[in-house]
């Protein structure tokens, strides 16, 4: 029996396999979760619909975490399959790929607001609708976040504000949720090759420096932060919330590179 058999988890924000939510998904099917997924739009539907069938899911709901009224008809969709949830992967966020290189004085106020929006609010209203689900059992709730949320990382401009927005939205929500056994925490990544990723300016060097830099000379792997995940949700992370868990090979806890590389 897996560490997570008899719970049921929302993954929301795969895009294909490598997405870090896939990273999740799978090591939480391979503990022994039962999971849903949301998508947005037919194309990505289409992505995500073999690798849900390759962890036994047949669960998909497309929803736009923009909209009110398609968050309610997941949530809907939801419950009427599942009396309860214990828990929500959200791996979801969003901004203008013009906007991520040069200068962040350079952001227009309706990219900012999108991207704060789909980034960040998102969690606080998935978080208040996956609430009801958890209420009787207790939950958690993961979402994603960089470093490029505290330090700041060449092109990652408004994104950097977003996640810091989202790393506080973990800690209220966190505050708020926390009496009724409901956990909530963000894995922080290092730089990884995702779609994401590919859309930020400069990616492969950043993707490159961190890997000869880091402590463990290595960037996050989909099972590292897939693992990181499973602890999370699982009884041994019971006693764990409102934190930002790294999983950068170490490299947040650097002052300046590698001799070698000065």
């Amino acid at each position: 029996m897996g560490v997570l058999s008899g719970k049921r988890g929302l993954v929301m924000g795969v895009a294909n396999e490598r997405s870090i939510a896939w990273g999740i998904a799978k090591a939480c099917a391979e503990a022994g979760a039962e999971l849903a997924f949301t998508y947005q739009g037919e194309a990505f539907g289409q992505r995500l619909a073999p690798l849900a069938q390759s962890v036994g899911s047949d669960f998909m709901v497309d929803v736009d975490v923009t909209d009110d009224a398609s968050l309610d008809a997941a949530f809907d969709q939801l419950k009427a399959r599942w009396d309860s949830l214990d828990f929500v992967v959200h791996a979801i966020a969003f901004s203008d790929k013009n906007e991520l290189t040069g200068r962040f004085l350079d952001t227009s106020r309706a990219n900012f607001k999108n991207s704060l929006d789909i980034s960040c609010y998102s969690l606080i209203e998935v978080a208040r609708r996956a609430h009801p689900m958890m209420v009787e059992n207790g939950g958690t709730v993961i979402t994603l976040t960089y470093q490029g949320s505290n330090r700041v990382t060449p092109f990652y401009n408004v994104m950097g504000v977003a996640k810091a927005a989202l790393e506080a939205a973990v800690r209220y929500l966190a505050n708020d949720l926390g009496p009724e056994g409901i956990r909530v925490n963000a894995i922080s990544p290092g730089p990884m090759k995702t779609l994401a990723g590919a859309a930020i300016g400069g990616a492969r060097k950043t993707y490159k420096h961190t890997e000869q830099n880091s402590p463990l000379r290595s960037n996050a792997s989909l099972d590292a932060v897939g693992g990181t995940a499973v602890y999370l949700i699982s009884d041994a992370g019971s006693c764990t919330t409102g934190e930002i868990i790294r999983v950068d090979g170490g490299y947040h806890v650097l002052g300046m590179p590698q001799p070698d590389n000065i």
